[in-house]
């Protein structure tokens, strides 16, 4: 199936304050997104994330590369390809607080070219699936940050947009709104076939509800891949392993030559030693030092490991080193 956003080497560049001199945020960024799934893009901050998303939105022109959606170039049908695709950008700021909740969705829809008679239904249909309907009347200043929000994606569900962007979608929320929203969103791509892009710090968000994801790191791509194989990659090489004694100097100076990633905590009943095997065989190069003063194992674990600590590995290239290659 072709995919429904290809984005093909993006570069942006920005002039520093004060300077003469450019910096490039964008550096020849290229990933693809599927009809159907959630994306998960991510970036620490200053990464070039946000201009990415900004070039898919049609607010920032590339320098140089094109962003196709839905088999249409951007940089030739900008308003075409806007039609396809919807953005909540920095949260809920794409409100009329001075609405109620039932005004803001006709507003927008209105904006829309779409009549209020013909959109009631549909307005309907949102407030349940949003659990709105008991705040249809109430002023937007005087919901919740997490009622806000959910009003925020559902204007965004209005437009009938192949794709949703959403930049942040529980930032601010609530465990119990978080997880609500993070059901809704599912339940859209499986009922009605949406893509949904999503921009994210909360890292159990990502972990939860994306197939995919792509990282992008000093504006460039450095991990595209799906969230389980990535998941995999880690877990499968982090392990705790629990010692019944302490390692000896000759012990230790072997674990510093042999091993990138590990954390010994010496204790002369039970010492810890956390550790990350690149390859699996090297389990055993493991045990042979442990042999060799016949250190005993008491237990020995995976390590149980999350998004946010993969996210981490990745942004500081511990992904290319445990691929054997570099990106």
């Amino acid at each position: 199936m072709k995919p429904i956003i290809e984005v093909q080497n993006l570069v942006k560049t920005y002039k520093k304050r004060r300077s003469k001199a450019y910096m490039t945020a964008v550096d020849d960024v290229s990933f693809t997104v599927n009809r159907g799934e959630i994306l998960g893009l991510l970036g620490p901050n200053g990464a070039g994330k946000t201009t990415t998303i900004k070039m898919i939105c049609g607010l920032l022109i590339p320098d140089s590369g094109t962003i196709t959606i839905n088999g249409k170039l951007s940089q030739k049908r900008r308003l075409d390809t806007l039609r396809d695709i919807t953005a909540v950008l920095e949260g809920n700021r794409n409100l009329y607080w001075r609405l109620t909740v039932k005004e803001n969705l006709e507003y927008f829809a209105g904006n829309r070219g779409l009549s209020r008679k013909s959109i009631q239904s549909k307005i309907e249909k949102l407030l349940q699936q949003f659990h709105l309907k008991d705040k249809e009347k109430e002023l937007v200043n005087r919901l919740s940050r997490g009622m806000q929000q959910k009003l925020a994606i559902a204007v965004a569900m209005l437009a009938d947009s192949d794709v949703i962007l959403l930049d942040e979608p529980t930032l601010g929320l609530d465990v119990e709104t978080g997880y609500e929203v993070r059901e809704i969103l599912k339940n859209i791509v499986a009922t009605e076939q949406r893509t949904i892009i999503i921009s994210s710090h909360d890292m159990s968000v990502i972990q939860d509800i994306c197939d995919r994801t792509v990282i992008i790191n000093h504006g460039q791509v450095v991990t595209n891949d799906k969230v389980e194989n990535l998941m995999k990659l880690f877990s499968v090489r982090s392990y705790t392993v629990t010692l019944g004694g302490v390692l000896s100097d000759a012990q230790c100076q072997l674990m510093n030559d042999t091993f990138s990633h590990y954390t010994y905590t010496p204790d002369t009943i039970q010492s810890l030693l956390e550790i990350d095997l690149v390859k699996s065989e090297d389990i055993y190069t493991l045990f042979d030092i442990l042999k060799m003063e016949q250190t005993p194992v008491e237990s020995i674990e995976r390590a149980a490991i999350n998004f946010e600590q993969i996210f981490m590995r990745i942004v500081k290239g511990e992904k290319s080193h445990a691929l054997g290659s570099s990106y």
